[in-house]
């Protein structure tokens, strides 16, 4: 019997401590799992601290008319270039036009000639992305009266600058906002914003509308280029056809000269001939007995015809 008890004892403390290792085992496990969860929320926070510093320094840049010159620039260009425009060729950024600092667009479009279209990319998108943010459809309708207002306000300092005296492609500026969905949004609050735009010549437009304005400059330089290609190969060719003539001209005259020259050179071996001839009689009758040289031709074509050596 005691030996029976003092079995069951031995296997109940083996049993209290495979227990107690697993209960250990389990504690260890949690420890580490809480563990990473807290360094996975410390991970989290420090992003969402990253995020919102972002997002602050998005709204301060925003918020001023040079941080959303910049970050409209950046969009505007990028756009242009995924058009296919090049810098310097199609396009220019931030072009001194007026000469004194004072007017200076974000991106100018060169369409040839000399004539060029101003944009402008200031255009503050913080109203609009509040209207897009929101579920109230009362304060959608505010953000977007006020994103109509900003356009407005916006479009009088561009008209005020007079861009056009400059840049006169189109005689107007254009206003660029780099979301369509700003510019639908913003016709369809307000039906008399564009009429109110065209007349004082600013022309609204996102991406797409840009492109096609884009495109068209770029089209209208190219046919221009082509066109001054055609034009300085045509006046070369001119400038070619009057040197031959002028060519061909001198080298008749020369001929006419050659000829003449040919002529008299030989009517003087003749006379020289003829001089020689008469000469003769009174050599001989002398007591110098030395015959006079006969007149030596150095070149037999002299005495024939320039007519007869081209044949």
């Amino acid at each position: 019997m005691t030996a029976v008890l003092s079995t069951a004892a031995v296997v109940v403390a083996l049993l209290l401590a495979g227990a107690l290792l697993f209960l250990y085992r389990l504690y260890q496990d949690s420890v580490r799992r809480t563990d990473a969860a807290l360094a996975a929320v410390a991970a989290e926070r420090e992003r969402g601290d990253a995020q919102w510093a972002a997002l602050q320094r998005y709204e301060v840049a925003f918020s001023s008319v040079s941080g959303r010159g910049e970050l409209g620039e950046q969009v505007l260009v990028e756009t242009a270039r995924m058009l296919g425009l090049r810098e310097g060729i199609h396009f220019s950024v931030q072009v001194d036009v007026a000469g004194g600092g004072s007017v200076r667009p974000d991106l100018v479009l060169n369409v040839g000639g000399g004539r060029q279209v101003p944009v402008d990319a200031k255009m503050s998108m913080a109203t609009w992305a509040e209207a897009v943010e929101t579920d109230d459809p009362g304060e959608r309708v505010d953000a977007l009266r006020v994103h109509v207002r900003n356009i407005r306000s916006r479009a009088a300092e561009l008209a005020g600058k007079g861009y056009q005296r400059w840049a006169d492609a189109i005689y107007g500026t254009i206003m660029f906002v780099p979301n369509d969905g700003a510019v639908v949004a913003a016709l369809d609050t307000d039906p008399e914003l564009l009429r109110w735009l065209l007349d004082r010549r600013v022309f609204l437009c996102g991406p797409t509308g840009f492109a096609v304005i884009a495109s068209a400059a770029m089209f209208a330089v190219t046919d221009r280029a082509l066109a001054e290609d055609v034009e300085r190969v045509r006046d070369a060719a001119g400038r070619a056809h009057r040197a031959a003539d002028g060519a061909i001209d001198a080298v008749n005259l020369s001929s006419t000269h050659l000829q003449r020259f040919l002529s008299a050179r030989r009517r003087e071996l003749d006379a020289l001939e003829g001089f020689r001839a008469a000469v003769e009689p009174l050599s001989n009758a002398s007591s110098d007995v030395t015959p006079l040289p006969l007149v030596r031709r150095n070149d037999e074509s002299l005495g024939a015809p320039l007519d007869a050596r081209e044949a």
